[in-house]
């Protein structure tokens, strides 16, 4: 009795004695500053203890970021469809899915409008609830942010609500009633999508549960939401939806980069590969938080894929963007279906190095009948030609990236040539690697420029800057690593991208000296002649200053104090090890 009272663990607060006046008094073994123990089983007992609550402390933590997570809901939606019968291939799958993120969002921003509809109703002193407000407010409500009325069949509150049998058929009646109801929307969904399939009830239940979860109200308003769930179906379900099918998503901070440089803050904005509309949803936001409204860019673009042609309308009409994206779906190269229109603006992403982008019919095309015909073995040079022959010939701005083999391309040589001789490339701006999921090629943000001759753009006052291009180098901006990528994946944050713009502002701005604006192993405005010199070639690292940092290395004081924490490394082993063997003979398990 005596010993094991000994023995028995003291714990800090229980016995109000401190685990360090236990140690001055006997031999212990210490778990944490809290809790001490004078025997070895009472230590194995309580670090069990401890581990577990530190383990159920964890597990709640980790349950409440689960229920928080977008990620986690998503994955969950595709290994229900992934299981469930009759759901189809991956692009089937990417619809379904995406078309009942669809009816989420567009279901949420009606039940919002109805919502402030009735704050707006009571702070004017009108009751909501009464019959004669309620019929001439709500039985025909109109909402001035570009919110769609949507019929009681078409709302999410009665999908969510409907049973599981019916489900299906729910969906379906709900997508022909937004069809009917909406021109504009009609073009963003397949019509009987869910009882073409038709999952069993327990499936499609299980999936509409999981996509109620996805709210703006909890992933937030700025980003493009839409395109997020997009992307990660086409990186989780589809490992053959390459950069190079034209598949892809492009990351926010890349749009936001873009957008900063050129500031598209009013007039007309044109994507000719628009993808999922990416590019004008976050352009558009990026204008409301500078204007305060969206009204004052008009979006055009085109795309080639049926599927995403949907997914890009049903991206813009969810949030109340004016857009023209033409009759159809189809190839910019082929078929343009903006032929004869200038631009303001212009941001792309096109698919990279794209092959069998080549018609005989496009031999002796207008668009490059200045330059030569691109090379039919790769599409780069032909977007950027496509892309020059929509800009506004006297002041028009494009940003847009390519993989780093354009900047030195051998096939497009004469062409590139050109492009510097006629003053149309102002800035070459490298990205780091590791922005992009679905790809690891290295990318450049291109900035092409109609007029380099200055004058006033947007309260700023450019100066001449005829004759030279800026060149940048943020391949070293890693520092901002995203967590919980398959692969290694960085983002630029904001204070980077403000600091990558105001580079390239201040090199446009009046009162800079070009010729000697410069930060090695970062930016340098270089003169034609000097990129003549080197063959035309564009590629930052032949006109960037790089530094040999091992020049400036003091060897004997760095090997002083590499000596200095080796041997502190090794004392401190030393007495690890000297507690472990006391540790042991304590019990009575020497270890010498």
């Amino acid at each position: 009795g005596m010993r094991s009272l000994h023995w028995k663990m003291q714990i800090k607060g229980a016995w109000g004695i401190p685990p360090t006046s236990i140690l001055q008094r006997k031999k212990c073994f210490c778990i944490d500053e809290n809790i001490a123990c004078t025997d070895y089983a009472s230590f194995r007992t309580a670090v069990r203890m401890k581990n577990t609550l530190e383990e159920n402390t964890v597990a709640k933590k980790k349950a409440e970021e689960k229920a928080l997570n977008l990620d986690q809901i998503l994955f969950n939606c595709r290994d229900y469809l992934r299981a469930a019968r009759n759901s189809g291939s991956f692009f089937e799958k990417r619809d379904m899915m995406l078309t009942l993120v669809f009816l989420r969002f567009i279901g949420e921003k009606y039940e919002d409008g109805i919502e402030k509809l009735k704050q707006e109703l009571r702070a004017q002193g009108l009751d909501p609830d009464d019959k004669d407000i309620h019929t001439a407010f709500f039985d025909d409500p109109t909402f001035p942010d570009g919110t769609y009325n949507l019929p009681p069949e078409a709302r999410w509150n009665t999908i969510i609500n409907t049973p599981a049998a019916n489900l299906n058929v729910a969906l379906d009646t709900a997508l022909h009633s937004i069809a009917a109801g909406s021109e504009q929307l009609k073009g963003c969904f397949i019509e009987g999508t869910f009882t073409t399939r038709n999952l069993a009830p327990n499936d499609i239940k299980k999936i509409v549960d999981e996509v109620n979860k996805i709210s703006h109200k909890q992933f937030g308003e700025e980003k493009d939401l839409i395109g997020r769930v997009y992307e990660y179906f086409l990186k989780e379900f589809a490992v053959n939806a390459t950069k190079e099918e034209g598949e892809f998503y492009t990351p926010h901070d890349a749009v936001q980069m873009i957008a900063a440089m050129i500031e598209p803050f009013d007039g007309t904005l044109y994507d000719p590969c628009c993808g999922s509309g990416g590019m004008f949803v976050q352009s558009a936001a990026l204008v409301q938080s500078k204007q305060g409204g969206i009204n004052r860019i008009n979006v055009y673009g085109q795309e080639k894929e049926a599927a995403t042609y949907r997914l890009a309308k049903m991206n813009l009409a969810l949030r109340g963007i004016s857009h023209n994206l033409g009759e159809t779906n189809d190839s910019s190269f082929t078929h343009d279906l903006h032929k004869g229109l200038y631009f303001d603006y212009i941001m792309a992403n096109p698919p990279f190095n794209l092959k069998g982008w080549y018609d005989s019919n496009l031999k002796d095309d207008p668009r490059w009948a200045d330059y030569e015909t691109p090379p039919e073995s790769n599409a780069n040079y032909a977007w950027i030609l496509h892309i020059l022959s929509h800009l506004k010939p006297s002041n028009g701005v494009a940003g847009f990236l390519l993989a780093n083999g354009a900047l030195n391309d051998g096939d497009a040589a004469a062409i590139r040539r050109k492009l510097i001789q006629n003053d149309k490339v102002e800035a070459i701006i490298v990205l780091p690697r590791e922005l992009f999921i679905t790809t690891d090629i290295s990318v450049t943000l291109w900035i092409l420029n109609q007029n380099k001759k200055g004058g006033s753009y947007h309260g700023r006052t450019l100066r001449d800057r005829q004759h030279q291009i800026l060149f940048m180098d943020l391949r070293t901006w890693v520092d901002n690593a995203v967590k919980g990528e398959g692969k290694k994946k960085v983002e630029l944050n904001t204070d980077q991208i403000k600091a990558a713009a105001k580079i390239y502002h201040d090199w446009q701005n009046e009162g800079t000296d070009g010729t000697h604006y410069a930060v090695p192993e970062l930016y340098r405005s270089v003169e034609m002649a000097e990129i003549e010199q080197n063959g035309w070639v564009l590629t930052p690292s032949k006109y960037i200053e790089f530094i040999n940092h091992d020049l400036d290395i003091d060897y004997e004081k760095e090997m002083a104090r590499i000596q200095t924490e080796m041997k502190n490394i090794l004392k401190q082993e030393k007495e690890s090890q000297r507690m472990l063997e006391e540790a042991f003979r304590g019990i009575g398990y020497g270890i010498d």
